[in-house]
């Protein structure tokens, strides 16, 4: 095995622990993150359903606009606010964090200090 190999299973072992705890409901769904080299995506689920309530990404037109390269600690943020706007504008206000595993620093922990900063409860 490779070493970025490692760390991907590493990743997905911390998140098989998470998941084991959490859990979305309507009420509270959980927002999960997946981040990539150049983007980030955001879901609200709701597991009792099986369904997505809201879902966004970088790619979006209002972070495509708003700034050139979508792969930093610069856009994590701005996405975090516009995404807790967006999950205030369905009223949804408190989610549980499920942050996949990924360490909390650089751009989780910037996406989700701007989405408490927006609005959104967790």
């Amino acid at each position: 095995m490779t070493k970025n190999n490692d760390k991907v299973l590493l990743r997905i072992k911390r998140h098989r622990h998470i998941r084991r705890r959490l859990s979305g409901t309507a009420e509270s769904p959980r927002l999960v993150i997946r981040r990539s080299l150049t983007n980030m995506y955001a879901q609200l689920i709701d597991d009792v359903k099986g369904g997505v309530l809201l879902s966004a990404s970088t790619n979006d037109s209002a972070i495509k606009t708003k700034i050139a390269y979508r792969g930093n600690i610069k856009a994590a943020a701005a996405f975090g606010e516009m995404f807790a706007k967006k999950a205030l504008d369905r009223g949804i206000k408190k989610v549980v964090f499920d942050r996949a595993g990924y360490l909390y620093h650089g751009r989780v922990k910037a996406f989700a200090d701007s989405a408490r900063k927006g609005g959104l409860q967790f």
